[in-house]
């Protein structure tokens, strides 16, 4: 396994595969960091295609991302994270109606489950799923990241014209990176 951790407007990602896709995208900032392992390679030049979209959406210019992903998960998890990459750019789902979506219409509790272990935030935008009642639950990032993203992806913050996303990660929070972005030219 390789990886990298770069910066971004909401701390220090760590991105993660084996070459023939991304297998892991998380927020090491938040509450729930991923432990890298012994055996994995650090390569800051890895992932090129996923640092140039990331910039992209954190500029405001990508809303969808197209990058040969390695989802393991069994086979519920899979149709979860595949209805997550069909919440369009800017819409939030409740658990509930994702659920439905998917042929599962009890099944909203197992969904959030899911929904928590995805291996790919942001990419796999599972910040874009709410409470029923439209209340923001559970984010592995953090609900501070989750409103940021929510937020940005809304127009509500101002653009980054170009965020730094390069090796070494960042410990800025989301709120405070998002009062220091410059606004976007109209």
């Amino acid at each position: 396994m390789i990886y990298t951790t770069i910066h971004s407007p909401i701390g220090p990602l760590l991105l993660s595969g084996d070459g023939d896709g991304l297998q892991g995208l998380s927020m090491q900032g938040g509450p729930r960091p991923v432990a890298i392992r012994r055996d994995w390679q650090r390569d800051d030049e890895a992932f090129p295609a996923v640092r140039a979209q990331l910039r992209e959406y954190f500029c405001g210019r990508r809303h969808a991302f197209e990058l040969s992903l390695a989802l393991a998960g069994n086979p519920f998890e899979l149709t979860v994270w595949r209805a997550l990459q069909e919440i369009p750019y800017a819409t939030t789902r409740s658990y509930g109606e994702l659920a439905r979506r998917i042929g599962h219409p009890s099944a909203a509790r197992a969904v959030g489950l899911a929904n928590g272990r995805n291996p790919i935030a942001l990419i796999v935008p599972c910040h874009r799923v709410i409470g029923a009642d439209g209340s923001l639950t559970g984010f592995g990032g953090g609900l501070e990241r989750k409103r940021f993203l929510l937020d940005l992806e809304a127009g509500i913050l101002p653009l980054l014209s170009s965020p730094e996303l390069i090796p070494g990660g960042s410990s800025t929070s989301p709120s405070r990176q998002a009062r220091a972005a410059p606004a976007r030219a109209a």
